[in-house]
């Protein structure tokens, strides 16, 4: 896609310096991109950088000065470019229109307006996915799982029975949402499997990671609040409840039963143990 500067500073509500003409085809770090593609400088800590870059247009924080690029100032130059990504490489996510004809699709199932099913993807019985929710191939959806509008549901994921997810909820190739809890009770020397009866659910905003897995309930749920993000290779165990707008990176475990509030964040190979209850805003 081909965009031009005073299209971006429109788009922005940015103030334009330079080339309003100069045309932009993509994107580059502010290090390594040539002419003809887009770039941001977070902040004044960036600066030479911008000064050395031979992007044709820079995203820049208000009162830059210096560069020799055409400019395009916003009070947010992160989340300016991020925007623009978004447009100019919307047209690079490709996926199957419709169902496919390999497609399984169940009985009672209820697709929404402009819903896509990909190849080889099976949707269980009794199942309603929402207007523009994409499911790509090979995507496994169980019996009397509701999703909401314009999800996204990469190659190879895995959404068991009864789950529960929003709108605009994304999850990345090889999740499995929905599996069962850990749960055993010691009999002599053996263990008894405890069923796991309960269900996900996973709020609007939603983002789960490649290979990222997130347990149901034993009993009653398991909850993703609206907002969070989760890596990569993050486990979620049974009866866990994670708040609004919070992070969890890659290799966190949240073991079961625990509660996390609003906004927390667990940095990488972070974890907590059970039954614990950790409040709003904490970092780990």
């Amino acid at each position: 896609m081909k965009i031009t500067a005073k299209e971006i500073a429109k788009l922005v509500s940015g103030t334009l310096k330079g080339n309003d003409s100069a045309v932009i085809t993509g994107a580059g770090d502010i290090e390594t991109a040539v002419a003809g593609q887009l770039a941001f400088m977070k902040d004044k800590a960036f600066l030479e950088k911008a000064r050395a870059s031979k992007a044709s247009v820079i995203i820049a924080p208000r009162g830059t000065i210096g560069l020799n690029a055409t400019v395009i100032e916003t009070d947010n130059p992160y989340l300016s470019f991020t925007k623009i990504l978004e447009i100019i490489y919307s047209e690079k996510e490709t996926h199957h229109k419709g169902v496919h004809k390999t497609a399984v699709v169940g009985v009672k199932v209820k697709l929404g307006k402009d819903v896509s099913i990909g190849p080889y993807s099976v949707i269980g019985d009794n199942v309603s996915i929402g207007d523009r929710t994409i499911i790509t191939s090979s995507v496994y959806i169980g019996n009397r799982t509701t999703i909401g509008k314009s999800c996204y549901f990469y190659p190879n994921t895995c959404v068991r029975e009864d789950t529960e997810i929003g709108n605009n909820v994304i999850i990345h190739c090889g999740a499995v949402v929905g599996s069962d809890g850990f749960g055993y009770v010691p009999v002599g020397e053996k263990y008894h499997k405890i069923p796991q009866v309960g269900k996900v659910i996973l709020e609007d905003d939603v983002e789960i990671g490649s290979n990222s897995t997130i347990d149901r309930a034993t009993v009653d749920r398991t909850v993703i609040g609206k907002g969070t993000k989760i890596d990569n290779q993050v486990h979620v165990a049974h009866n866990v409840t994670i708040g609004e707008n919070s992070l969890l990176l890659a290799h966190v475990t949240i073991a079961g039963s625990t509660k996390l509030g609003k906004h927390v964040i667990f940095s990488g190979q972070s974890g907590a143990i059970d039954n614990l209850k950790i409040g709003d805003n904490v970092i780990a």
